[in-house]
């Protein structure tokens, strides 16, 4: 497939610009994501020995009106890239975008958000994802991966990976392989590495990850990835174990509950304030990547963490992973507002 006029221009300017030195370059996928919201689905709940699952329920054989539909961009490495922009730190995204309109609309929104875009587009389709919004304003994501499986490491651009870190989002397959490469490069260039794997990768077990977080300085995650990674264990042990796989920096975030961030000295934590949930969609972009930019202004554990609390929030109570993310002066003027407690004790 040949690439158009547009995208060989954008690689020629790539190529012209002058190499600098980026606080953070984001490695992870890029979709593009429609929302669909109906009153016309059911939560079925099923218990079985293993305990209750609840599933969303079409009526079968019929036609379902949709109330609302949005289209925006998600994906961990372009909703990262984003977040980190607009709270004003020097950003480039790594990924693979495929080809068509899609990519086209993906690509000039991270230009909008002076998010630089360091390797090409290639062949195939751009990942989408159909999120289907519940009554209870939770959701489930039809995911199709598409070109995010097929990030190559000879098709990154590495004499323009200056950065003071790496942000690894979740990426299967070859993609997952190139990160393991990035992670070598990293540790011979001095780069720090942030890594917040998903439940896919968290299920393969910790020593399917461990080329990557043996080389991991801050490892975020929510509490089912920590079971999954650390065994079903007191937040304690379970985070002892994580740190034991090389991360030096633990976060794990547990949706309302309180999330809890360790140094292996010291275990921080917080509650996240009472909220009205409208979307949970790129809510833990929102979190690392604030958490991270808490890190790279302050170096101060307690601040990220209101950082990183104030911008999911904004997330939270709006529609879409970006529409809602806050600039660094009104993400300053929210942490005044809220006034977060953070507790802190040794581990």
């Amino acid at each position: 497939m040949h690439k158009s006029k547009n995208q060989k221009k954008t690689l020629n300017t790539l190529d012209k610009k002058k190499i600098s030195m980026y606080d953070v370059i984001t490695v992870g996928s890029a979709t593009f994501d429609v929302f669909a919201r109906t009153e016309f689905s059911e939560i079925v709940k099923i218990i079985d020995p293993k305990g209750e699952t609840d599933l969303l329920a079409f009526p079968s054989g019929s036609k379902i009106l949709i109330d609302e539909i949005d289209f925006s961009t998600g994906g961990s490495g372009t909703n990262t890239g984003v977040a980190l922009s607009r709270l004003g730190h020097k950003v480039a995204f790594v990924g693979r975008l495929g080809q068509g309109t899609n990519s086209a609309f993906i690509h000039k929104q991270l230009q909008r958000e002076k998010v630089d875009q360091l390797c090409a587009h290639g062949d195939g389709m751009v990942g989408y994802s159909i999120i289907l919004d519940t009554l209870e304003h939770d959701r489930t994501i039809l995911a199709y991966k598409g070109a995010n499986d097929h990030l190559t490491y000879s098709g990154i651009p590495t004499r323009k990976l200056k950065t003071k870190w790496f942000y690894f989002g979740a990426m299967l397959h070859e993609s997952f392989r190139t990160q393991e490469k990035l992670a070598l490069f990293a540790k011979k260039c001095g780069i720090k590495i942030a890594f917040n794997p998903s439940t896919y990768l968290a299920k393969q077990g910790a020593s399917a990850l461990k080329g990557i977080l043996t080389h991991t300085e801050l490892l975020v995650l929510n509490r089912e990835e920590a079971c999954l990674l650390a065994g079903s264990l007191p937040m304690e042990q379970a985070i002892r174990n994580l740190h034991s796989l090389g991360p030096n920096l633990v976060v794990v975030t547990d949706g309302k509950n309180r999330l809890f961030v360790s140094d292996g000295a010291t275990l921080h934590s917080a509650m996240p304030p009472r909220i009205k949930v409208v979307d949970a969609t790129g809510a833990g972009d929102a979190f690392a990547a604030s958490f991270l930019s808490g890190l790279l202004r302050t170096g101060d554990i307690a601040f990220a963490i209101k950082l990183g609390i104030v911008n999911s929030s904004s997330v939270l109570s709006n529609y879409g992973a970006k529409n809602i993310l806050l600039s660094y002066p009104e993400a300053l003027r929210r942490i005044k507002k809220l006034r977060i407690s953070i507790a802190s004790k040794r581990l």
